[in-house]
C-alpha cells in the first residue's frame, strides 16, 4: 500500500486549499477512504470519510459544510476540498485506507495563519 499526499500550505485565515492523495498498491475501488488530521500536540482524529462507489461522506462536525471529501476511481485518487479555513485546522493532514487505524501516507502539513 502506497499513499501520497499533496497540496497542502500555509493560508490565511478564510482562504482555500485542495488536498489530493495518489494511492497504490490496493484496490482502491474496494475500500472507504478517509482523511485524519494531527495538530501539535494532539492525537489523530478524522475528518472526513467517503465509501468505496464515493456516494456516502461522513465529516467532523467542525468541518461540515466547510470541507468536501471526493474520490476518482479511475485514477485512484482521493481529494479533501478545504474552504473558510481556521487557525484551529492547522494540522498534518493523512490520507488513510479504511479505518482510522489504516494505512496512511507521509502526510502534508496545513497551517492556517495571518
Amino acid at each position: 500500500v502506497q499513499l501520497v499526499e499533496s497540496g497542502g500550505g500555509l493560508v490565511q485565515p478564510g482562504g482555500s486549499l485542495r488536498l489530493s492523495c495518489e494511492a497504490s498498491g490496493f484496490t482502491f475501488s474496494s475500500d472507504d477512504m478517509r482523511w485524519v488530521r494531527q495538530a501539535p500536540g494532539k492525537g489523530l482524529e478524522t475528518v472526513a470519510v467517503i465509501n468505496p462507489p464515493g456516494v456516502n461522506t461522513y465529516y467532523r462536525d467542525s468541518v461540515k459544510g466547510r470541507f468536501t471529501i471526493s474520490r476518482d476511481n479511475a485514477k485512484n485518487m482521493v481529494y479533501l476540498q478545504m474552504n473558510n479555513l481556521r487557525p484551529e485546522d492547522t494540522a498534518v493532514y493523512y490520507c488513510v485506507k479504511g479505518g482510522a487505524s489504516g494505512p496512511r501516507g507521509q502526510g502534508t502539513q496545513v497551517t492556517v495563519s495571518s
